[in-house]
């Protein structure tokens, strides 16, 4: 009987310390979007944030972003939003980026923000348009028209 109890301590034991909390953390630190479930990558390209009703979201691409607003009612008008610039390589005001459309993103929509003016880009209530549109690169039609081939 007490090799029994001696066992079971030490199999109670093992399942304790096999669960670190370093694993823990990892997983709590991996962020996915809300709108496709993508982890946001490490360097944050393309990703941005939305602070809605009191909380705060992350997405891996401004289009899905765009999505998830209209699917929760949440207006992007004044809400604050953030992206991360090419240029910069921080996150700025999405109402003061400038957008390309044509640039590879995690979900093929094509909108990368800029924080310094470049040739040919729109405003983001111009990137909400297209997105609810079906204009972005994701679609074959858009994006053989946008890039000519």
């Amino acid at each position: 009987m007490r090799f029994f109890k001696l066992f079971f301590l030490f199999v109670a034991l093992v399942f304790t310390l096999g669960c670190s909390s370093s694993d823990a953390q990892t997983a709590q630190e991996k962020q996915t979007c809300p709108k496709c479930n993508m982890p946001l990558p490490k360097s944050n390209i393309h990703t941005a944030k939305l602070d809605a009703n009191s909380k705060k979201h992350s997405f891996d691409d401004i289009g899905c972003l765009v999505l998830w607003a209209k699917e929760h009612d949440v207006a992007l008008d004044g809400a604050k939003i953030e992206v991360f610039s090419n240029d910069t390589h921080k996150y700025i005001d999405a109402h003061k980026a400038h957008f390309t459309i044509n640039e590879k993103t995690p979900m093929n929509y094509g909108f990368a923000a800029y924080e310094e003016q470049k040739a040919d880009t729109i405003p983001i209530n111009e990137v909400t348009l297209k997105m609810l549109r079906g204009e972005h690169m994701a679609n074959p039609k858009i994006r053989k028209q946008i890039l000519g081939n």
